[in-house]
């Protein structure tokens, strides 16, 4: 027994591994966030238009939460570290090709590549940290820092992205990814081993094409609608896009190793662990980025200035993250999730107060609550989803809650960004479908300009409304259909009796 814990003791080659794995795991999530406040430098750039403005900063999380569980499967079976090395390459060449892109088109194809590589780099992390760790305990020890590492990129990619943009062009902001990229191409053969699982399954193609289609074109159909206003073509992408997503989960059922294991969701605790995972990142992800408009295009903030008033909130964020597992033992799991959704529901409000000539209190007050509830669902959302289901479908439900939070980034700027553009449009002075857009018109008069914020202000404080109106909802639905702490500790030990049967019959 002792020379066993001797030889699961991780040595320095493991933690050395572990930093190495990081570096690409905080770019997935930093790059999902730091485009918040540099939108305003690139649409003077590029003069994208609102629909391309939106797709540069969302395909990023549709690519990389549309393939996830995918590329799992394929690390699974061709090798975690080989993928993992791909990965990190095709990472580095969009990150390159995105900073000098001279279109918003090649940009938005450059986000997308760059999403389809951090696809990769994920779930293969997880499963080479696994092998690096073999000791449960101190495997659970390195997968929090994996977590922390993960909630931290999300958090502090907008104060990255404004310190870069108060020094250097808009193109910095991808850049800033090689030299993480490149040291870790150049330690990680050294420091890391392959993983497979042998190959079991198979990853359906049809599957992967129509879940990312689906959800590409009924996205597509809502930005064009709410940018442009309503019209065939538009309701034809949305039909279109919904009738794929309908195919696509038909057929789930039909498969023998499905995409997404829908039967999952029968688990009334699973779905709302999973809801929990797409809806803060949704709504973080949205008033992120309207409010670092609001700071920088209404209120003439700079972009130092912007990023320095997110630190609290990504402070806050982040010490929420890592406590909240300690907390979460003490207090329980269904008391950590009414904290996170009233939390957030509570701090969104608080942008409701901010105008078109000041807010910047409300704002930084705003981001500290609601980031302890962001923080509080990066840390138990995986562990509640896997933990409500059996250990033979631990893996499934795992791969699932981590989709939630890049498919929750994405939708949160696709579908409340959406929104914030249509209001903008029926009540702005309808110049151009974006503020900065209209802002850069020349020789407007003051009224004019100040009829395009206060169209924008009242966007925000729609999409504020809704999101925390969500949260509310998701936050009581909790708090009526989730066990108790006794309930919840019996549930908890029928799933290690399961998980441990196995191993007593090989006994």
């Amino acid at each position: 027994m002792t020379r066993q814990h001797a030889h699961d003791a991780p040595g320095p080659r493991a933690w050395m591994g572990l930093a190495v794995v990081l570096g690409p795991v905080l770019l997935v999530s930093m790059d999902g966030s730091i485009l918040f406040l540099a939108m305003p430098r690139i649409s003077q750039a590029l003069s994208p238009t609102a629909d391309q403005a939106l797709w540069i900063l969302d395909v990023y999380g549709f690519a990389v939460g549309s393939l996830l569980v995918a590329f799992g499967a394929i690390g699974d079976r061709y090798g975690r570290l080989k993928l993992l090395m791909t990965g990190a390459t095709v990472f580095g060449l969009g990150s390159a090709g995105a900073a000098f892109a001279p279109t918003p088109e090649l940009l938005i194809v450059c986000r997308a590549l760059m999403g389809v590589a951090g696809a990769t780099l994920l779930p293969s992390a997880l499963a080479v940290l696994s092998e690096l760790f073999p000791d449960p305990r101190r495997r659970a020890r390195a997968i929090g820092i994996f977590a922390a590492a993960f909630a931290a990129g999300f958090a502090i990619g907008p104060v990255i992205g404004g310190a870069l943009l108060g020094q250097f062009w808009w193109g910095s902001v991808f850049l800033v990814n090689l030299p993480v990229i490149t040291v870790f191409l150049g330690f990680a053969p050294v420091l890391l081993r392959e993983v497979r699982s042998g190959g079991s399954g198979r990853v359906d193609p049809l599957s992967v094409v129509t879940s990312a289609g689906g959800l590409l074109l009924t996205i597509h159909g809502v930005k064009h609608w709410a940018a442009d206003g309503i019209s065939a073509l538009p309701i034809t992408t949305i039909v279109a896009g919904t009738a794929v997503l309908i195919f696509f989960g038909r057929r789930q059922r039909r498969l023998e190793n499905p995409l997404i294991d829908f039967s999952l969701f029968r688990d009334r605790v699973f779905t709302i662990a999973v809801i929990t995972g797409l809806l803060p990142l949704a709504a973080w992800s949205a008033t992120a980025y309207l409010s670092g408009v609001h700071l920088q295009s209404v209120l003439g903030l700079g972009v130092l200035q912007a990023a320095l008033l997110a630190l609290p909130g990504a402070a806050a964020l982040i010490l929420s993250c890592v406590v909240t597992p300690a907390v979460a033992e003490r207090i329980g799991k269904r008391a950590a999730l009414l904290v996170c959704h009233f939390s957030i529901a509570g701090g969104l409000l608080l942008l409701l107060p901010v105008s078109v000539t000041g807010g910047i209190g409300w704002y930084v007050a705003s981001t500290v609550i609601a980031g302890l509830g962001y923080g509080i669902s990066f840390a138990v959302v995986a562990d509640t989803a896997v933990g409500a289901v059996p250990a033979e479908r631990a893996g499934s439900a795992g791969a699932i809650a981590e989709t939630s939070n890049e498919i929750g980034n994405a939708l949160g700027i696709a579908l409340l960004g959406s929104l914030a553009a249509l209001l903008f449009r029926l009540q702005g002075p309808d110049l151009a479908p974006t503020l900065d857009e209209t802002l850069q018109s020349p020789s407007l008069p003051a009224p004019v300009i100040q009829d395009a914020k206060s169209a924008f202000v009242t966007g925000l404080h729609v999409v504020v409304l809704v999101a925390s109106l969500l949260h509310a909802a998701l936050g009581t639905a909790a708090l009526r259909r989730l066990p108790r702490p006794a309930r919840e500790q019996r549930t908890s030990e029928v799933h290690e009796r399961h998980a441990q049967a196995p191993m007593e019959s090989k006994a």
